[in-house]
């Protein structure tokens, strides 16, 4: 009962207080005010203590860079502010919020680039205040803690026990590892997922109106973090936990009761869904059109055994694929020599092996030549299977010890819930290296071939193995003699985590194998270096494994010192809260130092830099921006696939993770720029109307064919098929000549008089999400127009009455137009907004009286509790 009155006090600080609903707790029951006794409750004392607890902590790590202002430049951020700069530009000018940017792949909605909706903003204001107002990376590190610690309140721990399993929670290396690669909406999501799963597991015990509403509460900021992949993942933890609990309702004949808290939770997932609807909703609708949301219509494409159905190629999802022996990673940090690059004041820097002081204390001892150790700048510390990492997954090797503990001596359904979805998230994060099982789940699995980088859903690991350990050491110190009850299940898991440790040491490639990788070596036979330096090899594998060694040999370290505690805590040599406070500090160290090799102090850089480090425009932007046309394109071939060129310019170009499938085609057939060579269609940059080309920093060209903003042509051809019309294009002449799918005859199709000398069409006005032409024809005609064609959303008007868009030349828009003088306009309107916008604006007041309901309800119920207890007594 603590347990449960210690989450309302959460609850109610973190909810109530900061939704200003304070005058609600001032009502009198009785004689008593609801407020003192709210203030002067134990449970709340132990809250505030782990509070000021978590926001020291967070401020210590990050210490004395936030406090000097500095700030983390990390790189997907960067690109965040590179593609949406048009749009923030346009909105900061006009007030006016724009769905689409033509900053980048020729235009493109942009409902995951910078998805802002009127109805979010009454929610967001509650991430700033959960958080303290805290400044960025502090308060990622501190939810983090916080939303772990409510969850292990709802699972009865005890709250030093709360405290601990949150700091190793939120220590686990990959959380700090995606704060350095700019993850933000990623890490924010898994910020919420203990929350939510602390309501789901309130609900189950018997509060479920309460633990519903707090489920709602954290899902609805969960999923207006916007990354779903990682919401999916933890669907496996929630149905594993409500099956558990099913299974308890069996054993004490309450599947009544939870059949009531299922349902409870069913609608606060619909309040939580509802209140996200207009991010969820047009993100799903225009998922259908992109890369992730189903394969091209090529038939050529969608007939290769690489493809999923309806989803991304097999070979894309899995590209990021944890190595086997990669896993040891939870228990040994270095495992594959931990990362490949690191940031570092602003840049991300390679980790090579040269700059290991395993490798320069070989050296200084002459285990390593000095050629050799020159050459040794060449290879990447991380040796894994992955292409790349910012770094390893590792939990901690004293709590990945204590989850074994806890496999064995956890009991119930809920410990079988989570070792199970351990097991799952391992086996799926091993991707190709296991790829039986990941073609079942691509293949059978609703969304799972939605999402890229399989290894992220370690995820789940990361979150299950410290419950788990947290869990054991509840019952080590909840007992009355562990040599008693616990001696062998100890000597078992600590002796397992001391047999991987010293094989590791004494033989690191029984477990790892290879020192490199195949490709690696492949690539230095090729140039000759293999042959040139024949000892080069010997001296990668003597430094990697000798990373490895010593990352073994500290983790052994860690996991004796603390069986050493728990023995001299069996023997009575040490109290409980000494020995608690011994691990504690274990654990901590263990971490903090680990991360530090991530993130730290050197990651961090001045505002100044980072404003204008990455957006400084090379010469040949310069040149390009000295023109004053409105409405342009830029083909950058030296920087075709980055986001800094969108920054600058309307580019051919760009980076997202969800482009359009269309757009994507005509990249794969006509605008081919890789390491390879350059192949281009002329045809398709001039109707992409790409006025300029960029060859690298310094040079700029015009493209003298680029057709402009708009175009009439003499005559369309129809085809039958997207092969056929993708196919077109190598010969068409795309300033006479339209090609169209046979789809769009009724809107296209029509006698198309001979273009006029006089014939003119031109853009008028130009926004993102509306474009303004004037058109003058003596006998009218068929207007094709350099903008990408989308099919719902944009509404095209001439003298302001409607006319269908049809799709021209693959991705194009095209209209026909009367004789004479008009007014064209595209507007970017899309209908779905409004109608998801009103379900968002009544759920989410549906959200806030739910909240204030419980909150009363919590607090009268907690009075009867206590008037119950003083009658008895």
């Amino acid at each position: 009962m603590h347990a449960d009155f210690a989450c309302i006090n959460i609850f109610c600080s973190f909810t109530l207080t900061f939704i200003n609903s304070l005058s609600l707790m001032t009502t009198r029951i009785g004689e008593q005010n609801i407020v003192v006794r709210f203030l002067t409750n134990r449970n709340m004392h132990t809250t505030v203590i782990a509070i000021i607890i978590f926001a020291a902590i967070s401020w210590l790590y990050f210490c004395p860079a936030v406090t000097d202002g500095k700030v983390l430049q990390q790189h997907d951020v960067q690109q965040g502010v590179a593609i949406g700069q048009e749009v923030k530009a346009f909105t900061e000018a006009t007030g006016e919020t724009s769905r689409w940017t033509n900053s980048l792949f020729s235009g493109m909605p942009n409902f995951q680039i910078s998805p802002s909706y009127q109805s979010s903003k009454l929610i967001s204001w509650i991430s700033n205040a959960y958080s303290l107002w805290f400044p960025s990376p502090v308060n990622l590190l501190f939810i983090m803690m916080l939303g772990f610690y409510i969850l292990m309140l709802a699972l009865k721990v005890r709250w030093y026990l709360a405290i601990l399993g949150a700091v190793a929670y939120a220590f686990s290396t990959y959380f700090f590892i995606i704060i350095g690669a700019g993850h933000i909406w990623k890490y924010i999501t898994l910020a919420y997922i203990p929350p939510t799963i602390a309501g789901i597991i309130w609900a189950y015990r018997g509060r479920f109106f309460t633990g519903s509403v707090i489920a709602a509460l954290f899902a609805t900021l969960q999923i207006a973090s916007n990354h779903v992949q990682m919401s999916y993942y933890f669907l496996f933890v929630i149905i594993a936990l409500a099956v558990a609990f099913l299974a308890i309702a069996i054993k004490n004949h309450k599947i009544k009761e939870w059949g009531i808290s299922t349902g409870a939770l069913v609608v606060a997932a619909i309040i939580a869904v509802a209140t996200n609807s207009p991010n969820l909703y047009n993100t799903y609708e225009y998922s259908k059109e992109t890369m992730r949301g189903g394969h091209s219509e090529l038939t050529k494409a969608a007939s290769t055994d690489n493809a999923s159905a309806n989803g991304l190629d097999k070979s894309y999802i899995t590209a990021w694929s944890y190595g086997i022996d990669e896993t040891f990673s939870l228990i040994v940090p270095n495992i594959n020599g931990g990362a490949s690059i690191k940031p570092e004041k602003g840049e991300n820097i390679p980790m090579v092996l040269s700059d290991t002081e395993t490798a320069k204390e070989m050296f200084n001892t002459g285990e390593i030549q000095p050629a050799d150790y020159q050459n040794l700048r060449s290879f990447f510390q991380y040796f894994g299977d992955q292409p790349m990492t910012n770094g390893p997954v590792y939990v901690g090797a004293l709590i990945f010890v204590f989850f074994i503990l806890g496999c064995i001596i956890v009991k119930g359904p809920i410990k079988w819930a989570l070792l199970a979805t351990t097991i799952l998230s391992i086996l799926l994060s091993w991707g190709h290296n296991f790829m039986w099982l990941t073609d079942l789940f691509i293949d059978y699995f609703p969304m799972y071939n939605k999402f890229r980088t399989v290894s992220s859903i370690l995820v789940i690991a990361e979150f299950t193995i410290p419950v788990l350990a947290i869990l054991a050491l509840q019952k080590i110190f909840s007992s009355k003699s562990i040599i008693k009850q616990y001696q062998k299940p100890i000597l078992i898991s600590f002796g397992i985590g001391a047999i991987i440790c010293i094989t590791l040491i004494l033989a690191p490639s029984i477990i790892i194998g290879d020192a490199y990788s195949q490709p690696e070596a492949d690539t230095y036979i090729a140039q000759g270096i293999a042959s040139q330096y024949p000892t080069l090899f010997n001296a990668v594998e003597k430094v990697r494994f000798g990373m490895v060694s010593s990352d073994a040999l500290r983790s052994l370290i860690i996991i004796l010192a603390a069986f050493g505690v728990l023995v001299l805590f069996s023997i009575k040599k040490i109290s409980k809260p000494i020995a608690c406070v011994i691990l504690s500090v274990i654990i901590v160290a263990d971490l903090f130092s680990v991360n530090k090799r991530y993130i730290n102090d050197d990651s961090f850089t001045t505002p100044h830099f980072t404003e204008n480090a990455k957006f400084t425009p090379r010469p040949a932007d310069n040149y390009i921006l000295q023109d004053t046309t409105m409405n342009y394109r830029v083909l950058d071939i030296a920087r075709f696939d980055e986001a800094m060129p969108s920054y600058f310019h309307k580019t051919i170009g760009g980076y997202h993770a969800a482009k359009l499938s269309r757009y994507q085609d005509i990249i794969d057939r006509h605008i081919q720029i890789s390491r390879d060579g350059i192949n281009i269609n002329p045809a398709v940059l001039d109707m992409l109307n790409a006025k300029y080309v960029i060859f690298n920093d310094t040079v700029a060209e015009i493209n003298v064919g680029a057709l402009g903003n708009a175009w009439l042509v003499d005559n369309i051809k129809f085809v039958n098929s997207a092969d056929e019309e993708i196919d077109a294009l190598a010969s068409l002449n795309p300033s006479t000549t339209a090609v169209s799918d046979k789809k769009f005859k009724s809107i296209l199709d029509g006698k198309i008089a001979p273009k006029q000398a006089t014939d003119t069409i031109f853009e008028t006005s130009y926004a993102p999400n509306r474009l303004t032409y004037h058109a003058n024809s003596a006998n009218g005609g068929l207007a094709v127009f350099s903008e990408v064609y989308f099919p719902w959303g944009w509404n095209a008007t001439i003298d302001g009455e409607p006319v269908e868009i049809g799709r021209v030349n693959y991705i194009l828009r095209a209209i026909k137009i009367p004789a004479g003088q008009h007014s064209i306009q595209f507007c970017f309107e899309p209908r779905s907004i409004k109608v998801t916008e009103t379900i968002a604006y009544a759920a989410i007041a549906i959200l806030y009286l739910s909240i204030i309901a419980s909150i009363v309800a919590a607090m009268i119920q907690r009075k009867k509790h206590k008037d119950s207890i003083r009658i008895n007594e």
